[in-house]
């Protein structure tokens, strides 16, 4: 059965989004919402909450600049035979959500964590006692709502407990901040620590950019 509320956790995704980022406000569009962002590979990006197919067909007709994204809440399978030459396949996404709650994560010995909160975001950020980056993330204050972004840890330090330490720091930080509801889209690798974390999944997404062969040259 559809997720009902596909549209208003796509739109709220954006809100802590365009803050984690640094992007323009969105445009309302009549199929969801265009982000200016700003750099060379990504200009701007597309977002289609429900996309049907005459609406992506539209989008791509009337696109010409390298780095024009698509975000598209649909299966790959579905939205790739509505675009074109030049449109190229990102990794996969998956939207999720789950309640905050306050936490004091251990840290695995052999490590530090810091954080701190600037211009509403907060950055964890993990290392090794030489200073080594092992892992980070940060998460956007949205009202309510807060949105996880940018969750990474260096190959040599997976499946450490790292990115479980990373996601429950970021989600008591934004419980501490009055946020109750997490928000993220998540890759299929991600996908797994996420759910062992209580994250729930509501959608996928198939992400794509634009880049014509004479551009990639």
């Amino acid at each position: 059965m559809p997720d009902t509320r596909i549209n208003e956790l796509v739109r709220m995704w954006i809100n802590g989004w365009i803050v984690s980022r640094g992007s323009s406000d969105p445009i309302d569009e009549p199929w969801g919402w265009t982000i200016d962002v700003g750099q060379a590979k990504h200009v701007a990006r597309h977002v289609l909450p429900e996309p049907c197919e005459a609406d992506v067909r539209k989008i791509v007709a009337a696109t010409s600049a390298p780095g024009t994204w698509l975000k598209v809440f649909a299966e790959e399978e579905v939205v790739l035979p509505w675009v074109g030459p030049g449109w190229r396949n990102d990794v996969a996404g998956f939207l999720m959500t789950c309640p905050l709650a306050a936490a004091r994560p251990e840290v695995p010995a052999g490590y530090t964590l810091t954080h701190w909160t600037r211009g509403g975001v907060s950055r964890v950020l993990v290392r090794t006692p030489e200073g080594h980056f092992a892992a980070r993330g940060q998460i956007a204050h949205a009202g309510s709502y807060a949105v996880v972004d940018q969750v990474e840890t260096a190959v040599e330090h997976r499946r450490k407990g790292l990115g479980g330490l990373v996601m429950r720091t970021l989600q008591s930080i934004a419980y501490e901040t009055g946020a109750r509801t997490g928000l993220l889209v998540g890759t299929p690798e991600g996908q797994a620590l996420y759910d062992s974390l209580g994250w729930i999944t509501h959608a996928p997404m198939t992400s794509l950019w634009y880049e014509p062969s004479d551009s990639a040259a």
